[in-house]
């Protein structure tokens, strides 16, 4: 637990950066901290790791004012991730990894052992990315190093400002969804500071939204968007707008030889997880522009869809989440299957999508109306005139 109690920040010139700041972060969770530029979110969350000391107040971990720590074992004890990265150029990705755990005096063999797991888990096999150097990798890949350095002294407490905020969108989405991942897994208490709220309200247990100084409102995602607080927070949030169907365009003749279903899917359908709330699942698929969801579990099993009616007529029940509205799957397909075996459901379902499943019925895929189009379009490029 982390507690901010009366904090105050004020600078030699008058400036009041932060004003009776009173926070309870709750150990295991991850807490969002967002808000305009210049609103004091980076401000406060390097006062947990004594970057900046407060002009009044105290902050607590676990019930100890830190201020009675030793402020550079204090930050060895807690990671902490940036925009920038901060990567050793002339280290290569083992020794980043390794450069607290060598401070901490850690055995080789376990260093080495740490090296390899956390690379492992962030999807960089350690037999190809131990040796090189952060210049042979792509930023998103660099990135990826950033946030295991900071796991790699096992700390508690993880803080994230911005990470993700020089990324490309592509990059950046497959990071949140990575951390998210992780933290199922690793359950560390993350602070991480954004001024994207579809980022906030995608990976946060807890947003904390601040203004000129000040904590505005605090909540889950699911709190925040369905009681904004005031006119500030309503219009920081934005207004939501659903995407309306597609007309259904089939295609059910080919000339020559079937594509496998893996040819036609796409990898990366929009999902989300069981215990989701109804007002964030909204959100979602307004970013995405989609109109329903496919809900999985935290190892991508295939547990059902909910379409966005079913979501809406629950929307007044703030005790309802995804797993309350979803409806199962009838009918899926392998990524070996021919294509025209989701085409022909999808025809005489009238279906906007077929989920696409290994044989553990974890989700690998879809095959959606818009890989249908992008397929014809290549196969039958006379269809865009048709189109």
């Amino acid at each position: 637990m982390i507690r901010f109690e009366k904090v105050y920040k004020r600078y030699a010139d008058g400036f009041q950066a932060l004003k009776d700041i009173n926070l309870d972060l709750e150990a295991g969770k991850i807490h969002v901290f967002i808000g305009p530029s210049g609103c004091g979110k980076s401000t406060t969350m390097k006062h947990i790791n004594r970057l900046i000391t407060p002009t009044e107040g105290k902050v607590f971990i676990d019930g100890e004012d830190i201020t009675a720590v030793n402020p550079v074992q204090l930050r060895r004890k807690i990671g902490y991730v940036i925009q920038n990265i901060g990567l050793f150029p002339h280290m290569t990705i083992a020794e980043n990894v390794a450069v607290v755990p060598r401070l901490l005096k850690w055995d080789e063999i376990k260093i080495q052992n740490k090296v390899n797991e956390l690379l492992s888990l962030v999807n960089l096999p350690p037999e190809t990315y131990r040796n090189r150097f952060p210049g042979e990798l792509s930023g998103g890949q660099q990135q990826r190093v950033g946030v295991i350095r900071a796991l790699a002294a096992e700390p508690d407490i993880i803080l994230m400002d911005e990470p993700f905020s020089a990324l490309d969108p592509i990059s950046r989405e497959q990071l949140q969804d990575e951390l998210t991942n992780l933290q199922e897994n690793i359950q560390k208490t993350i602070v991480f500071v954004t001024h994207d709220m579809d980022e906030a309200i995608k990976i946060a247990d807890n947003i904390v939204l601040m203004k000129a100084g000040e904590v505005i409102q605090v909540g889950t995602p699911e709190q925040i968007l369905r009681h904004p607080a005031n006119d500030f927070v309503k219009e920081f949030i934005g207004k939501k707008r659903l995407v309306e169907h597609r007309e259904n365009t089939m295609f059910t003749n080919f000339d020559e030889g079937v594509p496998s279903v893996r040819e036609v899917m796409i990898d990366k359908p929009v999902t989300a997880a069981p215990q989701r709330g109804l007002a964030s699942s909204l959100n979602l698929m307004e970013q995405r522009r989609v109109d329903s969801l496919i809900v999985v579990d935290k190892h991508r099993k295939l547990l059902g869809y909910a379409p966005i009616l079913n979501v809406l007529g629950h929307i007044s029940d703030e005790t309802k989440v995804l797993a309350d509205v979803m409806q199962s799957f009838t009918f899926s397909v392998k990524p070996e299957d021919p294509f025209t075996a989701a085409l022909e459901y999808m025809g005489q379902n009238n279906a906007p999508y077929v989920p696409v499943v290994n044989e553990e019925n974890i989700l690998v895929g879809a095959v959606t109306r818009g890989s249908i189009v992008r397929l014809m379009s290549e196969v039958y490029p006379v269809i865009e005139e048709v189109l």
